[in-house]
């Protein structure tokens, strides 16, 4: 599991996505135009409209919200041109770094996003210059706290799932994308799933030392701050003990 995945994790715990929950649902309203567009609005037929909905739920966004998503997406109501772009770069200490984005001026964010690497001593890429590091996967987070976490792995193994990695209070579960809906079903009636997605997975991490992690995740909280942004992936990772101090209060 990268690094940036355990700073997710951290994050998390310390209330840091609740702060930013307003800005959250509006990439979320983003991501379900974008599936209803390409897919349409039927939450049976529409597997990528299905799997961002459940993300939606998975963090409280209100039922309102989601549906008023979906009408701008089928054209109901108006909605602005959004485009999907995947850019890629080098972040501080040579790391890959991946940025999905949805935006109406490829331009403006191309720019925005150019600016935060060279800022935090990385450099913006030619595409295709580190895509090739990672790999799509279906990425379930279980919370495990009181509950069986080796129980709840072989579940998910049974179920059909690749690899199981279990860090301090949860799971992530790896799969084959077009089977995570089915080994999500398998674990969720045993505890408590905090998130499922399609992920990008680095095929290999690079570890970095606590001073080096820090600046590395210092760009990537920048760029997740971007509104055009919706999602970062990179393949750094580190310590248990880089870990434990990162998770410390400052």
């Amino acid at each position: 599991m990268s690094g940036h995945s355990k700073w997710s994790q951290i994050k998390r715990q310390k209330g840091v996505a609740d702060a930013r929950r307003g800005q959250l649902f509006t990439k979320l309203a983003r991501e379900i135009i974008v599936a209803v567009r390409e897919g349409g609005s039927s939450l049976e037929s529409n597997f990528q409209l299905r799997l961002v909905v459940q993300k939606a739920r998975d963090n409280n966004m209100p039922s309102d919200n989601i549906e008023r998503a979906i009408r701008r997406g089928s054209g109901e109501t108006g909605a602005a041109d959004l485009n999907e772009l995947t850019l890629e770069g080098y972040g501080p200490n040579g790391v890959a770094v991946l940025v999905e984005a949805l935006s109406d001026n490829r331009n403006r964010t191309i720019q925005d996003v150019r600016r935060l690497f060279l800022r935090h001593g990385g450099s913006l890429g030619e595409s295709g210059c580190v895509a090739w590091l990672f790999e799509s996967k279906g990425v379930i987070t279980v919370e495990t706290g009181d509950s069986d976490a080796e129980g709840i792995a072989l579940s998910a193994i049974d179920a059909g799932a690749e690899d199981v990695k279990t860090e301090q209070g949860y799971l992530e579960i790896y799969t084959q994308p077009s089977d995570m809906e089915k080994i999500r079903k398998s674990v969720e009636e045993a505890s408590h799933v905090i998130s499922a997605e399609i992920s990008l997975v680095p095929k290999n991490t690079v570890l970095l030392d606590e001073a080096k992690a820090v600046q590395a995740l210092n760009l990537f909280d920048r760029l997740e701050e971007m509104d055009d942004v919706q999602r970062v992936f990179s393949n750094i990772d580190f310590s248990d003990a880089t870990l434990e101090r990162l998770r410390s209060p400052a």
